[in-house]
């Protein structure tokens, strides 16, 4: 079965609604932009009045073996208060990472048609020597950004 874009765009929406429930369950104040014009999925109030702007990428598990969460051509530069939330659908995990965190973690194209963007890729894959089974892991370095919560998105003002 192809995966056509309006299921692929659809999947995006419906992820960012879901990651936007799970923050909603935590008690927490969020409020959704009608246009994403500015790379805003999501606002959060937070209990102290600051303000913090998600930006929410999420990777379904229909993509190619290895490319898990790998999330690619991302325009951006440093943001006071401003989040990326990754999900990998297949790995069945989040990653938190600060605007400057994403900077420091991400790689910047120096040449071809993506120049000047960003990518991260959270994952590697393995092929197991007794068995011959291929399977893809969350990279060691980027453990420290999953999260179970939001709770650091909810309290850190940045």
């Amino acid at each position: 079965m192809t995966t056509t874009f309006r299921h692929s765009a659809g999947f995006g929406k419906r992820i960012e609604y879901w990651i936007i429930g799970l923050m909603l369950k935590e008690g927490m104040d969020v409020y959704v932009p009608l246009v994403d014009d500015h790379a805003v999925d999501a606002i959060v109030r937070r209990k102290d009045g600051s303000i913090a702007l998600v930006q929410i990428k999420a990777r379904s598990k229909t993509v190619a073996f290895g490319d898990a969460a790998l999330y690619a051509a991302i325009t951006h530069e440093n943001r006071a208060d401003y989040w990326f939330v990754f999900y990998s659908e297949r790995l069945e995990t989040i990653w938190l990472m600060t605007s400057e965190e994403f900077l420091e973690e991400s790689n910047q194209n120096k040449n071809g048609k993506n120049i000047g963007l960003r990518s991260v890729w959270f994952n590697g894959k393995r092929t197991d020597r007794k068995t011959g089974e291929k399977s893809e892991y969350v990279k060691e370095r980027y453990l420290r950004y999953v999260v179970k919560d939001f709770t650091r998105l909810a309290m850190q003002k940045v």
